[in-house]
């Protein structure tokens, strides 16, 4: 759930953090603003993975501050490259 994922991110400080858009509670997209907002998470990188392919997605998701949105089913060198990219920027 985005609560959830907000609570780990906060104590663990992943490098990055994967999002999927559709999670039970508040969405990913929610569940990314919050996190980029936030002084203890906005510097981890988000990066969406969703079955949700529209351009009106993927523009919304870095709205909110993603560093990169893959869809599925996920390449994985589109996948290895966007986390090299979020990690390096």
């Amino acid at each position: 759930s985005g609560d959830e994922a907000i609570q780990i991110a906060r104590k663990e400080q992943p490098n990055v953090i994967l999002m999927d858009v559709v999670m039970p509670g508040m969405s990913g997209y929610q569940t990314t603003r919050k996190l980029s907002r936030d002084q203890a998470t906005q510097k981890i990188p988000v990066i969406f993975v969703s079955i949700k392919s529209n351009e009106t997605d993927r523009v919304w998701g870095m709205r909110q501050g993603a560093a990169a949105y893959v869809t599925k089913p996920v390449n994985p060198d589109s996948l290895l490259t966007a986390i090299s990219d979020a990690i390096a920027a």
